[in-house]
């Protein structure tokens, strides 16, 4: 398989997964134009589209792409039915999609309905994690939110996290505002620094790198819980999740 991300929209990736034999699959189509671009450029045929939620900016090319491409077979959650999804997964679905065994994960937090697919090494994870980061909570909580970390933490540590955004400068400025000694957090913001300055995209990380920078997987660190000046009334990781989400809306 050969991993291909689109830039679109203000700091979207679209991600296509090419078989290497002229089909691929797309995931989170936000627009069409880069995507019917680059299908031409490196000569794929859709056979399917991946949804891992509903927002406009991971839907609204759907439409013009199964228009070029009759035959290509929509998926994605409940919540993304009015979006063109026609086949509608849950958690704990095992399905075949573009010749891969997908395990689905429901990941709510960011919607209520999000789900995220996995086949190894791929996990394609829209707006639930992000590298150094999580999704903004618009419909779900902070509990939900961490329970969906949880549910990833549990993959291996060479699973390639495929997410939606280009957040990870900022991601790493916020962690590093909270532990500022932490030389993996620094030296990693330098990395990506350097790369953006070059125009090369940050993704995709790895779940190895994300337990070690990603602070919303550390939350049952010490260190990280010593520098947020806990009150006594937090007795659970998945409210240092909570306190961490607050600090960085208003970051």
């Amino acid at each position: 398989m050969n991993l291909i991300s689109i830039p679109a929209l203000q700091d979207n990736y679209i991600w296509l997964l090419d078989d290497q034999n002229g089909h691929c699959v797309i995931v989170d189509p936000g627009e069409s134009a880069p995507v019917l671009e680059a299908l031409a450029a490196h000569q794929l045929t859709p056979s399917a589209i991946m949804l891992t939620h509903h927002h406009h900016d991971h839907t609204g090319g759907v439409s013009a792409i199964i228009k070029q491409f009759p035959a290509v077979k929509v998926y994605g959650p409940e919540e993304t039915s009015a979006k063109g999804a026609k086949i509608i997964l849950k958690s704990g679905d095992e399905v075949e999609i573009g010749g891969v065994n997908w395990s689905i994960f429901a990941t709510p937090g960011h919607t209520l309905g999000h789900i995220s697919y996995y086949s190894a090494p791929y996990l394609f994870c829209g707006d639930t994690m992000f590298s150094a980061g999580c999704g903004r909570l618009f419909e779900g909580t902070p509990q939900q939110m961490y329970q969906s970390f949880q549910r990833l933490a549990e993959l291996p540590d060479d699973t390639l996290v495929c997410c939606a955004h280009e957040y990870t400068v900022s991601n790493l400025k916020f962690a590093r505002s909270i532990l500022p000694d932490d030389s993996d957090i620094s030296a990693h913001e330098q990395t990506v620094v350097d790369k953006r300055k070059n125009g090369q995209s940050s993704l995709p990380t790895t779940l190895g790198l994300e337990r070690k920078i990603n602070l919303f997987l550390r939350c049952h660190d010490v260190d990280l819980q010593n520098n947020l000046n806990l009150n006594e009334s937090i007795t659970h990781d998945w409210q240092v999740f909570a306190l961490l989400r607050q600090l960085k809306d208003s970051f």
